[in-house]
């Protein structure tokens, strides 16, 4: 009798241990079947699977099947990339209709900007040195010098910004509205036809301009750029002068006017100016990248060039 007792307890207990086990194994099913379905719709939500390898997450569109609150989840993730920040800091500038001179001064970036070329200088000695150093730069290219150098303006652009400098270096308070009209929008059309690209920054030759000029140019979507730092190279200045005109007055935000065509530039950005900047440590960048790193206030752009 006592092992029939036995017999049946050890059988009872066996069958408890396997019910356990069922009972573990289809809670361990379930808990896997909704780990898969959670990582699929993450998946969905998040438009995985559709990227290529190596393709920039920012750049993605999401697939117009996810609905409305995936659209507005990607919208937030993707940062605007540099180019892009500078492009709606000039779109936004352009609307009050005022001239910048200067960034912020709150970070260490400065603009180095180049009037008057495309020229011989520019592929055979400002290309190979802004190269070599990885200098980012903004260039004011004189309508009437493309058609001698028609491949240099897109080329420029491996190196930052093609801006307007007017058609024929004019004068623009002397001139009436029309024939100031022809001088911005001229240039504009030959550099958007020469690169592809829109072009959206103008500087006056000279600095010369009044409330005429500032109208004719925000009518045109272009910011009107001056300078906090004049290198005097337009004015016969040597290499030394060139040097410590800049080093001088160096801020952080500064726009600095330079002329690329002057081999005394060239000779100063080569052996002092650029190796001095690497040294305090100023990084060197475009307009539209200067504003969108560090913009100025509206404070300082009222100030003119007091701001800076």
């Amino acid at each position: 009798m006592t092992d029939g007792r036995d017999a049946r307890r050890v059988a009872r207990l066996e069958r408890q241990r396997r019910l356990r086990r069922r009972r573990l194994g289809g809670f361990a099913v379930a808990l896997v079947a909704f780990a898969a379905l959670a990582t699929g719709l993450v998946h969905a939500v998040s438009g995985g699977g559709s990227k290529a390898s190596g393709s920039d997450p920012q750049t993605l569109s999401v697939p117009a099947s996810t609905g409305v609150g995936a659209t507005g989840h990607a919208a937030r993730s993707a940062k605007p990339t540099l180019e892009q920040r500078g492009a709606r800091e000039v779109e936004r500038l352009v609307e009050l209709g005022l001239p910048l001179y200067c960034g912020g001064g709150k970070g260490r970036y400065v603009a180095l900007t180049f009037d008057d070329g495309p020229g011989p200088y520019t592929e055979r000695y400002a290309f190979p040195l802004f190269r070599r150093t990885e200098t980012r730069v903004t260039w004011f290219v004189v309508g009437r010098n493309i058609a001698a150098w028609t491949a240099v303006p897109k080329r420029e652009l491996a190196f930052g910004t093609v801006a307007d400098h007017t058609w024929n270096h004019a004068y623009l308070p002397g001139l009436d509205r029309n024939a100031m009209k022809a001088e911005l929008a001229s240039t504009q059309t030959e550099l958007q036809h020469a690169t592809g690209t829109d072009v959206t920054l103008f500087r006056p030759p000279y600095g010369a301009h009044n409330a005429a000029v500032d109208r004719q140019a925000q009518a045109l979507g272009m910011l009107e750029v001056l300078w906090s730092i004049d290198s005097r190279d337009s004015e016969g200045a040597g290499w030394r002068g060139i040097t410590r005109h800049v080093l001088a007055d160096l801020r952080p935000g500064s726009i600095i006017l330079f002329h690329e065509n002057r081999g005394q530039t060239i000779r100063a950005l080569k052996l002092h100016i650029l190796p001095e900047l690497e040294r305090r440590h100023y990084r060197t960048v475009t307009v539209p990248e200067l504003l969108a790193l560090d913009p100025p206030s509206r404070r300082q752009l009222e100030a003119g060039g007091r701001g800076c």
